[in-house]
């Protein structure tokens, strides 16, 4: 039996003795597709290629096995995965991609070779569907697979024909079925029982041929392509034996890991909730190893939905302590091999998991309780009111998926208009609608440069300046020929030293003189289309045009202090992880000319000695004044050197990879190895110095810290220096003695504090004040009623309970004045006589709302102590 990993391995090895290149799967963040939440398909990543905007790859075909997720925004399966056969939030799409090459001829024959040859289906258990138009690829499947007509359905609905939206490329497809035998109910496609299960597609081809316009014609396609899309879960089962995917190979192994964590068998009711498990955990690690992390909003949100609809079906099968991170590593062992982010991002991916996980089961409890009250009285057929369903994501943090998931065993619905209303009202919440990923949409215009000049050859590795010649003007999204004096715009160059912002690392700044005595002020370098530097500023004299030679020069004093910040945050990061554990990783970073910044994965703030271990490492090896070494590798080569990458970025066919330092455990390696495009010092010593400025959290599992570096940081020990050095002067003490003085000091005035209440409690009780008795008998009962003046609330309790002890059987009642407010409070030895009456008589006599405690005891409050005397009396009435 082949395993889902050979059957990958195979698609991928039979399409390049094709002549296809094989292609590494996008990240599931789209890189450059801001309609989209997650990569849903195949094509995504190819899609500016197939619209034209970008050139095709050499050759002009590809093979891939493409990460997806289908979870969110308009493609979203939650809430079927775990009770079907075949739905899934994460899914490998096979697929094989012509640019304008072959089209659906060759398109035809090699899918049937691979099915019917490679895989070795019986061709007889195979039937395909065409639109209904399209008589070519009938006649096709007819001569090429040998196929009679009344295996070849014809399919006059959208469900054939496939657009890339309203308008831009589109065209007829032709899907593949298998049959999984008629003891399964369902139908041939077209048919009354089509949506049975007897019949599965496995494979769809789409014969991109004609471009659709805004008024609806359509135009033949100079180039027609070819995209096709299999899902591997799909046909793992098909050659697997077997109907359902969670039957396959790697669904059997993770649920047989959730099975022996649970000590509960995938049977009768518990078969879902190990599905889910098994799928979830597979969606969770991958999104995390992408650099997903789980939020309120937008793709975290997504990802917290996934990860604690499948904490709670653990919690259902009876786990005690968190699951899914011990499940991850089953998952790595199986998929690590195809996907090393899923191994490079490890430590990672557990301690999110846990970290979350812990925090749900906080809650999960209270929050089920809850629904369970609110639902109480619900029955089949009824629906949960949206507020309650807020509530439970307002305070609980469940989301409404969560809770349509618990009822839906019950038949219980969720207002979800109501829901949403209630999320309206509460403006400071996030809404889990998307919007887009947030991300520049891709500029026509930088495409289109890119596709002429294939970008800018950076310099500024070993230069500071350079000649270069204008290659393109680019104002308000469009390219001009000229720029006059005071103009704006954005220049690119054929060469250039000016860094553009990427990788946290800010855009270099600086001036461009023209040979015609033109001055253009840089104040931002931009990235675009991938390849082409941008730069942003302002044209303050002369007059340039597209061809103009220039001298390009950087503000080098910004750049050297970049530099060392950039170098600097290298070394917090791996510092981080030796002082912290390997599950620290980097989550974002700002590196300007005065500071730097680093986000980075951790469940808890620091500690003083953890952040002055950091320190003490990043300046150790600052001292090595070692030099700093980049080396051009393949991503795989720098990686399997030991070079950290950020997870969830895609990296080209050469990267730079930049090492630092040596460790300070006397080994010869490198103290910090990161793949980086950025522009870094000669040497560590050019850092000069390094210090921690602040840390603090950002996010939930995510905490950032705030540095400096060189004068900077000498700047800042300096200023705390010259702090320390005024709080000294006037105590007339040394630097060194400071602390101990300020102790003796603090000391000294909680000595004097204590002497003062005493004095004031004292004085307090010398007489009775205002006229009150200070002991005497009502009814028989001793009582000490007194005023006392100048006594504080937090005072008051344990004078009362102190006379109260010396008093012996009977009742104490002391109201404190302070501040114009009053308190009171009473306390009581005889059984008849209870202090919460007797408080709330006095509150209400001083215009108080009432107090509380227990009947030997209670205080109480009024907002002024004018009625302090009628107080006392209340009291005394109320023991009469």
């Amino acid at each position: 039996m082949a395993s889902l990993n050979d059957i990958r391995t195979a698609f991928l090895d039979f399409f390049r003795s094709k002549g296809h290149q094989i292609m590494a799967s996008s990240p599931l963040v789209p890189q450059n597709d801001p309609t989209l939440m997650f990569t849903n398909a195949g094509m995504v990543q190819f899609k500016n290629v197939f619209t034209g905007a970008q050139t095709p790859p050499e050759p002009p075909r590809a093979v891939t096995s493409q990460k997806c997720v289908r979870a969110g925004g308009k493609h979203n399966d939650l809430d079927n995965v775990g009770y079907t056969a075949r739905h899934h939030t994460f899914f490998e799409m096979l697929g094989n991609f012509s640019f304008g090459d072959y089209f659906k001829a060759e398109a035809i024959s090699h899918a049937w070779e691979l099915l019917t040859r490679v895989f070795g289906i019986d061709a007889a258990k195979l039937i395909v569907t065409v639109y209904h138009t399209d008589e070519e690829a009938r006649g096709l499947w007819r001569k090429i697979a040998g196929l009679s007509d009344d295996r070849i359905i014809s399919i006059p609905t959208n469900d054939n024909f496939w657009s890339m939206g309203d308008t831009g490329p589109c065209g007829p497809c032709s899907e593949i079925f298998y049959d999984h035998g008629e003891h399964i109910w369902g139908g041939v496609p077209g048919s009354a029982e089509e949506d049975g299960d007897r019949w599965i597609e496995i494979w769809n081809l789409v014969f991109m041929q004609f471009e659709r316009h805004a008024d609806g014609s359509q135009t033949s396609l100079p180039k027609p392509s070819i995209d096709t899309g299999m899902g591997l879960e799909r046909v793992s089962a098909v050659l697997q034996g077997v109907h359902d995917n969670y039957d396959i190979d790697l669904f059997r192994t993770l649920i047989a890991a959730s099975e022996s964590l649970t000590g509960v068998k995938a049977e009768g009711d518990q078969r879902a909730s190990h599905r889910v498990i098994a799928d979830h955990i597979r969606a969770s690690s991958f999104l995390i190893a992408d650099g997903v992390t789980p939020s309120n909003e937008g793709r975290g949100y997504v990802l917290r939905r996934i990860m604690r609809r499948a904490m709670r079906h653990a919690h259902m099968l009876g786990a005690s302590e968190p699951l899914l991170h011990r499940l991850a590593p089953v998952l790595i062992q199986e998929m690590g091999g195809a996907y090393s982010e899923l191994r490079r991002a490890e430590a990672f991916i557990t301690s999110t998991l846990e970290q979350e996980e812990v925090r749900f089961r906080r809650t999960l409890g209270r929050g089920l309780s809850l629904l369970d009250e609110e639902s109480a009285a619900l029955s089949q057929g009824q629906e949960l009111s949206g507020q309650a369903a807020f509530q439970l994501y307002d305070t609980y943090g469940f989301p409404v998926d969560l809770t349509q998931d618990v009822l839906r065993a019950r038949g219980i619905g969720v207002d979800m208009a109501g829901f949403h209303a209630a999320m309206d009202e509460q403006k400071a919440l996030a809404r889990a609608a998307w919007s887009g990923s947030g991300a520049a949409g891709t500029d026509a215009v930088w495409l289109s440069l890119k596709d002429q000049y294939g970008g800018s050859e950076f310099l500024g590795y070993g230069q500071d300046e350079a000649s270069g010649q204008v290659l393109a003007i680019v104002v308000d999204g469009a390219e001009i020929g000229e720029l006059s004096a005071g103009q704006e715009g954005e220049l690119v160059f054929n060469q250039t030293p000016f860094y553009a912002e990427s990788g946290g690392q800010a855009g270099d700044k600086g001036k461009i003189q023209f040979d015609t005595g033109a001055i253009f002020e840089v104040y931002d370098t931009q990235k675009r289309a991938g390849t082409i530097h941008g730069h942003k500023g302002r044209l303050i004299q002369g007059h340039i045009k597209v061809g103009d030679a220039a001298s390009l020069t950087i503000d080098l004093d910004r750049r050297t202090a970049i530099r060392a910040n950039h170098s600097a945050t290298h070394l917090l990061h791996a510092a981080l992880q030796n002082v912290l554990g390997p599950h620290v990783t980097q989550k974002g970073s700002l590196v300007e000319a005065e500071r730097l910044r680093f986000d980075f994965a951790h469940g808890c703030g620091l500690t003083r000695s953890e952040i002055d271990a950091i320190e003490a490492e990043v300046n150790a090896v600052i001292r090595q004044n070692t030099k700093a070494t980049t080396r051009l590798m393949t991503p795989d080569e720098a990686i399997e050197e030991g070079a950290m990458a950020l997870f969830g970025e895609k990296y080209g066919d050469e990267v730079r990879v930049l090492a630092m330092g040596r460790k300070l455990n006397q080994t010869p390696k490198s103290y910090s190895v990161e793949l980086c495009g950025g522009t870094h010092v000669s040497r560590t010593g050019d850092i000069g110095s390094f210090v921690i400025v602040s840390e603090g959290a950002v996010a939930a599992g995510v905490r950032r810290i705030e540095a400096a570096t060189g004068q900077a940081a000498l700047d800042h020990l300096k200023g705390e220096a010259a702090i320390a050095r005024a709080a000294a002067e006037p105590l007339k003490a040394q630097l060194p003695d400071l602390p101990a003085r300020i102790e003796a000091l603090m000391g000294e005035r909680k000595r004097l504090e204590k002497e003062l209440t005493d004095a004031k409690q004292k004085l307090a009780l010398g007489g009775s004040g205002d006229g009150a008795k200070a002991v005497e008998e009502i009814n028989g009962i001793k009582l000490d009623a007194r005023i006392l003046d100048g006594i504080g609330a937090k005072d008051l309790r344990p004078m009362v309970n102190e006379a109260i002890q010396k008093l012996g059987q009977g009742v104490v009642a002391y109201i404190a004045c302070a501040d114009g407010k009053a308190a009171i409070a009473v306390a009581s030895t005889i059984a008849s006589v209870s202090a919460v009456d007797l408080v709330k008589a006095g509150v209400f006599a001083m215009g108080g709302q009432g107090g509380g405690g227990r009947p030997d005891f209670a205080q109480g409050g009024a907002p002024t102590d004018a009625q302090a005397a009628a107080g006392l009396e209340a009291v005394m009435q109320a023991m009469a």
